[in-house]
């Protein structure tokens, strides 16, 4: 990603992901991370800890493979963009929401192992930004990031 507009998180996964899928058939799982900040205080020498949440969003075979592969709980690390989100409500009402739109999601090996388990490529190998091909999200403001079609993913 060559915007300047990256994000690089590592925390838990605070509910298991919910797969859906657009009118066209385009997988989308959803998940929220929680993203724990640890200092200690330089007065009390007591440690004191902030919590922050994210709702992390994932794209073709990203999203089934997350859909498949991961639970709440698990530790992650995630890479992707920042994305704002606005609608309308049924009252009238304007809302707006910042999300990832993750490019890669894995398990954080810090505390656990995991094993890998390579997928056969799919008709047309979809796996650019978020799995999905340079079809991360559809996102008008911002051109999917370069991928080369050709890169084997392993």
């Amino acid at each position: 990603m060559a915007n300047g507009n990256n994000v690089e998180l590592t925390g838990n996964a605070t509910r298991d992901p919910e797969l859906r899928f657009t009118p066209s058939g385009q997988p989308v799982a959803t998940f929220g991370l929680a993203v724990n900040r640890r200092w200690q205080n330089r007065q009390t020498q007591q440690w004191e800890e902030a919590v922050s949440y994210f709702d992390i969003v994932c794209w073709g075979q990203l999203a089934e493979n997350v859909a498949e592969s991961i639970t709440k709980g698990t530790r992650l690390m995630v890479t992707g963009r920042l994305d704002q989100r606005t609608w309308e409500t049924q009252e009238g009402d304007k809302r707006s929401k910042v999300e990832i739109v993750a490019d890669e999601v894995g398990p954080s090996l810090r505390w656990a192992t995991a094993s890998v388990t390579k997928n056969e490529r799919r008709g047309g190998f979809d796996g650019g930004a978020g799995g999905g091909g340079g079809q991360s999200a559809p996102a008008p403001s911002a051109p999917p990031p370069a991928y080369d079609y050709d890169e084997e993913p392993f």
